[in-house]
């Protein structure tokens, strides 16, 4: 699978670690009320999505950067890729 990386240009899915949902940027709050079940659902319920996902990949044996990747996870068809932390400052965090 060749992941069309947003600097660097096609690179090849070897170079990369997948890390899973990418909702997993939200992290929620842990000084909030609830924390613990916040964290629990967090940390251990996912969803198995057929179709189009986002998923966060690390650039590890390239520059190093995160990814927000949304694949197909029937057909592995890239559709679009951000850099995560483009990502997260669009939705007010990593000031």
């Amino acid at each position: 699978m060749i992941i069309p990386h947003p600097l660097l240009g096609p690179r090849d899915a070897q170079e990369f670690v997948y890390l899973g949902d990418a909702a997993l940027i939200d992290r929620p709050d842990g000084l909030a009320a609830g924390a613990a079940d916040s964290f629990h659902d967090y940390l251990y319920l996912r969803d198995n999505p057929a179709g189009l996902h986002r998923e966060l990949w690390y650039h590890e044996q390239g520059d190093r950067s995160w990814l927000v990747v949304t694949r197909n996870t029937l057909t592995h068809e890239i559709t679009q890729v951000e850099l995560a932390r483009d990502v997260a400052r669009a939705r007010g965090r990593g000031r």
